[in-house]
C-alpha cells in the first residue's frame, strides 16, 4: 500500500510542471504590425473600470457582455467610449451605441451615433452624424470606416471637410491621418477665399494646403476662371501649376497652353506649348510657343513663332513676328499690338514685311517701321516708315514717309515707277486708286500699244505728282502739279539707265505667302486620307448616244485695254 502511494506521488511531481507549462503556453504570434507601438493582432480588448452595469451570458450560443453606462474600452493606443455596448468575447469585437467616441494617440477623435469594432483587424465602422477631428481639420459624414493600424479613414456617403482656410465636399474620400493627405472622388468641390474648385478626383494636403487634381478641373474666382486637366493649386500662396489643356479666362482675355503657371497674388501667368491668347472684345487671337500675361497691366507677350489673327467682318489679318505684345486698353476701348523683328503681314488684299510694327486698334492705324515693304495687287510700296489707316475695317489710306517708292508691273513685265519724299495713297474697296507724291517726285512710265508692244517711256520730274489707278490697280494716269519736266523716250533710244529710277529695288521674292505667315499655329488641318473605294459593280451596257453637234470653239478676244496713259499736267501738260 505504501509502495502505491509513493508511485502516485512521484507521478504527480512529474505531471505538475507539464500542466503549469501548458497553462503558460504563449498565444500564437501575430503578424508584424504596420505601425510601431500598435497592439499585436488578436490582443484582447480591455474593458475599462467604472462601467455602470455589466451583464454577461450566452446569447444564441455566443458569449456576450452587455455593458450599460459610462462604457470605456482600450486596445493599444486606442480608446472607445459610449453609453452602452455589446462585447463579443468569442471574436474580440464590440458593438457600441450612443455618444460613441474613438480616440487614437490623442490626435484623432471620431464621434458618431453607433459603431462596430473588430479587435483582431483593428477596423471600426462609425455611423450616424460622424465627425472626425485632428489638429488641422474636421470631417463630417454619415458613415466612416477607420483602419486604426493603417490610420486610414474612408467614406462613400458624402463628406464635408473644413479647416481654418478652406472647405471641401465630395461623394467619396480617403484620409490618411498620419500623412494628413485627403483623396477625394466624385463631385469634388473645394472652396477657398478666392476660388471654387470642382472636379472628380482631387488630393488635398491639410499641412501644406496644396490641392492636386486629376481630370477635368474648373477653378472659378472673382477675377477669372481657370480650367485644366491636371495640376496643383496652393491655397496658401495662391500659385497654380496646370498641365493638359490649361486655360485662364478673365472678362476680357483668354490664355491657354499645354502647361500654365499662374500666381494670383502677382497676377502673373506663364503658358508654354501651343499657347493661345484671345482678346474677346477685339476679336484678336495670338498663338505661339511661350506666352506671358501681366493681368494688372493688361499686357500679354508671346514669342516662339507667334502669329496674330484679327478677324473683321469680311477679311482676316494675320501678323507674324519674333515677338508679339498685346496691351489691353481701358474703359472698353480697343488695345494696341506691338510686333518686332521680322514682321510679316498677310491679308487677302495686302502683304507686307518690316522690322517692327504697332497696330493701334483705337484709331485703326498700323505703323510700320524700319524698311517696310507692302504689296497691294501688282504694286510694291517701300519707304523708311509707313502708316496704314483703316476705315470700317478696310484700308482707307496709306502714308509713306521718306524715300517713298512705288513700283508696278505691266502686262509686258515692265516696271512703272514713281518715287518722292512722301506719299499718300487712297484706297477704295481696299484697292489702290490714287497716290499723291509730295516732294521731289520722279516717274518712269512705259507706254504700251494695246498691251502688246512698248511705244516708249515717259520720264518726268516734278515737285508733286498725282497718280490714278484703274479698277484693276494698274497705273492709269500721272498728273504733274508743280514745276514739271517731262520727256518721252522712243524704244530705239531707250537705255538701261532710263528704265529704272535711282533706288529701284524689286523685292517680290520677299513677298510673304500665306503659309510663311500662318506657320504651324494657324495652319489648316491635314486632310483625312480618302477612304478605300468600294469595288465597282459591273456596269450595264449603256445605249449608244446620239451624235451631238460639236461644241463651238469661237475664241473671244479680250476687250482692248485703255490707250496708254498720257502724262497730263494740272497747270501745264507736256507731251513729247
Amino acid at each position: 500500500m505504501r509502495l502505491r502511494l509513493l508511485v502516485f506521488a512521484l507521478l504527480l511531481l512529474l505531471v505538475a510542471p507539464l500542466a503549469s507549462q501548458a497553462q503558460r503556453r504563449p498565444a500564437p504570434k501575430a503578424q508584424p504590425s504596420a505601425q510601431p507601438g500598435a497592439p499585436k493582432q488578436g490582443q484582447r480588448i480591455e474593458l475599462l473600470p467604472g462601467a455602470g452595469q455589466l451583464i454577461g451570458g450566452d446569447f444564441n450560443g455566443r458569449q456576450i457582455r452587455k455593458i450599460i453606462g459610462n462604457v470605456g474600452f482600450k486596445q493599444g493606443d486606442a480608446f472607445l467610449y459610449c453609453d452602452s455596448a455589446y462585447q463579443y468575447l468569442d471574436k474580440n469585437a464590440i458593438e457600441a451605441f450612443s455618444n460613441v467616441r474613438i480616440i487614437q494617440n490623442d490626435t484623432v477623435t471620431i464621434t458618431g451615433d453607433r459603431a462596430t469594432y473588430d479587435g483582431d483587424t483593428r477596423k471600426a465602422r462609425i455611423t450616424g452624424n460622424v465627425v472626425l477631428r485632428d489638429p488641422r481639420m474636421t470631417l463630417t459624414t454619415q458613415t466612416l470606416d477607420y483602419d486604426l493600424t493603417r490610420k486610414l479613414a474612408y467614406y462613400s456617403t458624402g463628406g464635408h471637410l473644413t479647416d481654418p482656410e478652406n472647405t471641401l465636399d465630395s461623394q467619396r474620400g480617403y484620409y490618411n491621418t498620419q500623412t494628413q493627405v485627403f483623396s477625394f472622388r466624385t463631385n469634388v468641390k473645394l472652396v477657398t477665399k478666392d476660388y471654387t474648385i470642382t472636379n472628380d478626383t482631387l488630393q488635398y494636403n491639410t499641412q501644406s494646403k496644396v490641392a492636386y487634381f486629376f481630370g477635368p478641373t474648373r477653378i472659378v474666382g472673382k477675377q477669372g476662371n481657370i480650367y485644366a486637366e491636371k495640376g496643383t493649386y496652393n491655397t496658401r500662396t495662391r500659385v497654380s501649376d496646370f498641365q493638359r489643356n490649361a486655360k485662364i479666362e478673365t472678362p476680357n482675355y483668354l490664355l491657354g497652353g499645354d502647361k500654365l503657371v499662374y500666381d494670383e497674388t502677382r497676377q502673373y501667368g506663364v503658358a508654354t506649348g501651343n499657347v493661345s491668347m484671345t482678346s474677346k472684345k477685339d476679336n484678336v487671337v495670338i498663338r505661339g510657343d511661350v506666352g506671358r500675361y501681366w493681368r494688372a497691366q493688361g499686357r500679354a507677350k508671346v514669342h516662339g513663332s507667334p502669329v496674330m489673327r484679327s478677324i473683321t467682318d469680311r477679311d482676316t489679318l494675320y501678323l507674324a513676328a519674333d515677338t508679339l505684345v498685346n496691351v489691353e486698353a481701358r474703359e472698353n476701348d480697343p488695345g494696341i499690338v506691338y510686333a518686332y523683328h521680322k514682321v510679316r503681314i498677310f491679308r487677302p488684299d495686302l502683304r507686307g514685311r518690316c522690322d517692327s510694327l504697332t497696330y493701334n486698334r483705337r484709331d485703326s492705324t498700323i505703323y510700320l517701321n524700319v524698311k517696310p515693304v507692302l504689296w497691294n495687287e501688282q504694286n510694291q510700296l517701300t519707304a523708311d516708315s509707313m502708316e496704314i489707316r483703316m476705315r470700317r475695317q478696310k484700308i482707307d489710306q496709306m502714308r509713306l514717309y521718306a524715300n517713298s517708292f512705288i513700283i508696278g508691273q505691266d502686262t509686258l513685265l515692265n516696271f512703272n515707277q514713281v518715287k518722292g519724299r512722301n506719299m499718300v495713297g487712297y484706297f477704295q474697296d481696299s484697292k489702290l486708286r490714287k497716290v499723291d507724291v509730295l516732294g521731289n517726285a520722279e516717274s518712269v512710265y512705259f507706254a504700251l500699244d494695246n498691251d502688246t508692244a512698248v511705244t516708249g517711256v515717259n520720264k518726268a520730274v516734278s515737285a508733286t505728282m498725282v497718280l490714278r489707278f484703274a479698277a484693276d490697280s494698274k497705273l492709269n494716269t500721272i498728273s504733274f502739279i508743280t514745276n514739271p519736266d517731262a520727256s518721252f523716250i522712243p524704244p530705239h533710244e531707250l537705255k538701261e539707265e532710263d528704265q529704272k529710277l535711282k533706288g529701284f529695288q524689286w523685292l517680290i521674292e520677299q513677298k510673304p505667302t500665306r503659309r510663311n505667315v500662318l506657320g504651324k499655329h494657324f495652319a489648316p488641318p491635314a486632310k483625312a486620307k480618302p477612304k478605300a473605294k468600294p469595288k465597282a459593280k459591273p456596269k450595264k451596257a449603256a445605249p449608244k448616244p446620239k451624235k451631238a453637234a460639236a461644241p463651238k470653239t469661237t475664241q473671244t478676244r479680250p476687250k482692248p485695254a485703255p490707250a496708254a496713259a498720257k502724262p497730263a499736267a494740272a497747270s501745264t501738260k507736256k507731251r513729247p
